[in-house]
């Protein structure tokens, strides 16, 4: 493995991200925070507690997931879309390095950069409300199974898009309202049985349920299906990578 191409692909994402890093970082979490005061505020002198937690507390692992999510596709789309786009893709193809070195240089990198964000925003959470996290190993892999997962379909999303418009039809139109239906501001079980059903159709349900329970024992789904779940996504989304590396799709033409 070509441990030196690697490396330098993933430095230079990341000194991207350092370049821009009020874009890169602070924006997601500063907007993370507004949405914990505002619906922690607004909705938490409503609601004392959800399944015995604060609704403070309780809304924390969501908008950690809903900024994991978020910041992973577009960290990845971007990633690879600007080399495409400029053209510096040819380079990268041509050296002596695997699709497979390629791929971890990309995806590492936007892996660790939503990571970063998902632990500031973390820390920021604990100046608000108090936190306990019951799991932290298992709340550590649930955020990295996330981030890297996301960041493969952030990097599908990258390869198809042939234009910057549509590095944000997806996330924005489909991804986001998914992250607000999945249970980040509440359980599904405080829904009425027919859409506590519609629920389970949502794949992001099972990601905020088990990133729920690290923290807090209490889920809307078995922590058993939430793993499979994300296992699910997590081979599809390298089965379709690997299509795209074996064919060339919009990579060679």
């Amino acid at each position: 493995m070509n441990i030196q191409a690697i490396k330098a692909i993933y430095s230079f994402e990341m000194a991207r991200t350092w370049r821009t890093v009020f874009q890169s970082i602070a924006s997601p979490v500063i907007s993370t925070v507004l949405y914990f005061v505002v619906f922690g505020s607004a909705i938490g002198s409503r609601i004392a507690e959800v399944e015995g937690i604060s609704y403070g507390s309780f809304i924390v692992p969501g908008l950690i997931m809903l900024s994991v999510l978020t910041q992973s596709i577009s960290n990845a789309s971007f990633g690879i879309y600007f080399p495409r786009f400029s053209g510096t893709i040819y380079e990268v193809l041509s050296a002596p390095i695997s699709y497979f070195e390629i791929l971890i240089g990309y995806v590492g990198a936007a892996a660790s950069k939503s990571i970063i964000v998902g632990v500031i925003i973390l820390a920021t959470a604990g100046l608000f409300v108090p936190i306990e996290i019951k799991h932290p190993f298992l709340m550590f892999v649930f955020l990295i199974l996330t981030s890297v997962t996301f960041s493969l379909f952030g990097f599908i999303i990258g390869i198809w898009a042939d234009g910057f418009e549509k590095l944000q039809i997806i996330p924005m139109l489909i991804v986001t309202p998914l992250a607000f239906l999945g249970g980040s501001f509440y359980s599904i079980k405080m829904l009425p049985p027919f859409w506590q059903n519609v629920s389970m159709i949502n794949p992001v349900v099972y990601l905020i349920s088990g990133f729920r329970w690290s923290f807090f024992e209490s889920s809307d789904v078995s922590l058993a299906v939430s793993l499979t779940m994300i296992a699910v996504f997590l081979g599809g989304c390298i089965a379709i990578v690997g299509w795209i590396f074996k064919t060339g799709y919009r990579l060679k033409n």
